[in-house]
């Protein structure tokens, strides 16, 4: 089914939300056949919506035609009941090329990454925001973080001038901020944690209303992403509490040691679990034996799958 911006918004407030990772082969090639099988196992697994060729899906390192190729592959496996969207970014002109060639791929909706490298006045990505939304027919979120962070005043103009816009998507962990943006959209967005590992500030956004977020750990332990995300709707405290301190303060302990490491501890993590996705991609690095080793002895411990430890 296609998904209106209306019924996306509503689709995607209702629970987890999926990142899948891009697979590539050893030469570094799109590996198509093992994304659209991984894409088809996340869409069971139990999230309410999945985005292709997000940040976790290193959107950066796809060219046009290979980010086609993603997003064709990713609405042809994706279960009809679930939206799928797609990250767009870079200058203006090459977002919305991303953008319509989004669309024409089969996606239900948009999130818009900070544009490359350039810092910007809130009326230039007001400008850059708009662009895009106009550009498409299909919902868009836009993604506060790094250099593109979004005023209450921009947002609530963009919130106006753009029909189609639906959500914001919080990056920057800032509660102040993201109380006033909250407060001044009321229920005109969906507001969705992004924080890299989200689940470790997923209490806080909580009690300001943030409904949703994204988990990267669904692409490998998508049972434990459910399980913290459940717990932490139903009140569990003390079952938030336990998974906080005996998988996700370890894991963020390996997450932090290296630039870029939120992408490549995903990755990680699938390999160990048996999901054959391959490398990330320059610039980014991958975890070193050891560390993919102690993160291996981290999954075992807390009963993820794990294949033979090297």
């Amino acid at each position: 089914m296609t998904f209106s911006p209306t019924e996306l918004t509503k689709s995607l407030g209702r629970g987890l939300l999926s990142f899948p990772l891009t697979f590539f082969d050893d030469a570094g090639a799109f590996n198509e056949a093992g994304y659209r099988a991984h894409v088809a196992q996340q869409g069971a697994a139990g999230a309410s919506g999945l985005f292709a060729a997000g940040g976790t899906g290193e959107f950066f390192s796809l060219t046009l035609e290979e980010y086609k190729r993603v997003v064709r592959a990713a609405s042809d496996e994706v279960p009809d009941h679930l939206p799928l969207l797609a990250g767009v970014g870079y200058g203006t002109h090459m977002a919305v090329e991303f953008a319509k060639a989004a669309e024409a791929n089969g996606a239900d909706g948009l999130l818009v990454l900070p544009p490359y490298l350039v810092k910007s006045e809130q009326d230039g990505l007001r400008r850059h925001l708009t662009a895009i939304c106009r550009s498409v027919g299909i919902g868009v979120i836009a993604y506060n973080r790094d250099n593109a962070v979004l005023t209450p005043e921009t947002l609530d103009r963009l919130a106006q001038d753009c029909p189609n816009l639906i959500g914001l998507k919080d990056g920057v962990g800032d509660i102040e901020l993201l109380t006033a943006l909250r407060y001044r959209m009321d229920d005109r967005l969906i507001f969705i944690g992004g924080m890299p590992t989200a689940e470790v500030h997923a209490s806080a956004a909580a009690a300001i209303g943030m409904t949703t977020y994204s988990s990267a750990i669904y692409n490998f332990a998508p049972e434990m992403a459910l399980r913290f995300f459940n717990a932490l709707r139903a009140g569990r405290a003390a079952e938030v509490g336990d998974l906080i301190r005996s998988f996700f303060l370890p894991y963020l302990a390996i997450r932090n040691r290296r630039a870029g490491y939120a992408v490549s501890i995903v990755k990680a993590g699938a390999r160990i679990a048996g999901i054959d996705c391959g490398p990330v991609r320059s610039p980014l690095l991958d975890l070193t034996v050891d560390e993919e080793r102690q993160l291996a002895t981290l999954m075992q411990s807390c009963r993820m799958p794990v294949g033979e430890l090297a």
